[in-house]
């Protein structure tokens, strides 16, 4: 073998070398291939404040054509489009940390972002656990979850401020449009007036006696519906005006319980659990929002 042919195939070798080598590198998955967080996560992710909303240009093509995966055709929403929508969230982690997202944009476990099967992209959401009364606001740049009965994929750290990092949990799901933006109206001080502060009407419960809309009441014994549950008493009362804007004549009454760390919006009393399973359909429907059944000693 020539000299010449000798340093070509060493010169051919080292580069094909250096390409695996920056492969590799490019690949943050664990060898075992399964999903799940990292050994050591950053301190403070319940501090990482929500997405912003923010007016972006919905792309055309790119991202936002038709695909299909696992033989299933998806066709992502055209135009500046509400969508609202029950199910269950999951969340994706240190498989795809550093990976490129649908979009294009780096995957992020530690950012507030989400993947979604249809709304376009970017878009921005609302996510909201009825178990728990939270509520985030995350940034769509992802495509997924394919499982059937998933509607969104959320970041670790979304995951985590919702309260659904330990597993596939039910979620509403809103998509906040850009006029939405525009006007300010996924602002939660704009979405509903700040309410007057009530008088206690007990130690554990709020109310006055209104007679518009759903009554405001003292949480006495008896079967109740809880629609919410909040750190803040803001949130409570916000919850208490949505109730009696949106679904009066479902519940005897609304009261608003300040247990401890936690303030809860609960409505009844009813008679029967027949009664309150029929009202918590209707509230289902009304608020779109799953009620915990909740009897009072």
């Amino acid at each position: 073998m020539s000299t010449a042919h000798r340093f070509l195939r060493a010169a051919t070798c080292g580069a094909i070398a250096l390409l695996l080598a920056a492969c590799a590198s490019r690949s943050p998955a664990p060898a075992s291939g399964r999903d799940g967080p990292e050994a050591n996560p950053p301190s403070g992710l319940d501090r990482v404040p929500d997405a912003e909303p923010r007016v972006e240009a919905l792309r055309s093509g790119g991202p936002n054509k038709p695909y299909e995966v696992l033989g299933q055709r998806y066709t992502p929403m055209s135009g500046d489009r509400a969508l609202r929508e029950r199910g269950l969230a999951s969340w994706y982690g240190r498989k795809f940390h550093g990976r490129p997202t649908a979009s294009g944009e780096i995957y992020d476990m530690y950012a507030m972002t989400a993947a979604h099967k249809t709304m376009p992209l970017p878009s921005y959401a609302r996510v909201r656990n009825p178990a728990n009364g939270r509520e985030i606001i995350v940034r769509v740049n992802d495509r997924g979850p394919f499982s059937p009965g998933r509607i969104i994929d959320l970041s670790y750290t979304a995951a985590l401020k919702l309260g659904v990092l330990g597993g596939v949990a039910p979620v509403e799901v809103e998509r906040i449009t850009n006029d939405d933006i525009r006007a300010g109206l996924w602002r939660r001080d704009r979405r509903v007036a700040e309410p007057e502060r009530l008088p206690a009407a007990d130690d554990d419960a709020l109310g006055d006696g209104d007679d518009d809309g759903v009554p405001l009441v003292a949480a006495g014994p008896g079967l109740w519906l809880q629609v919410g549950a909040y750190r803040q008493r803001d949130g409570a009362l916000a919850m208490q005006q949505r109730v009696q804007r949106d679904a009066a004549g479902v519940a005897p009454g609304v009261a608003v319980l300040d247990d401890r760390a936690t303030w809860r919006v609960h409505v009844g009393p009813f008679a029967s659990r027949g009664e309150a399973q029929a009202a918590a359909e209707r509230l289902r429907g009304l608020l779109l929002l799953t009620p915990l059944l909740v009897e009072r000693r």
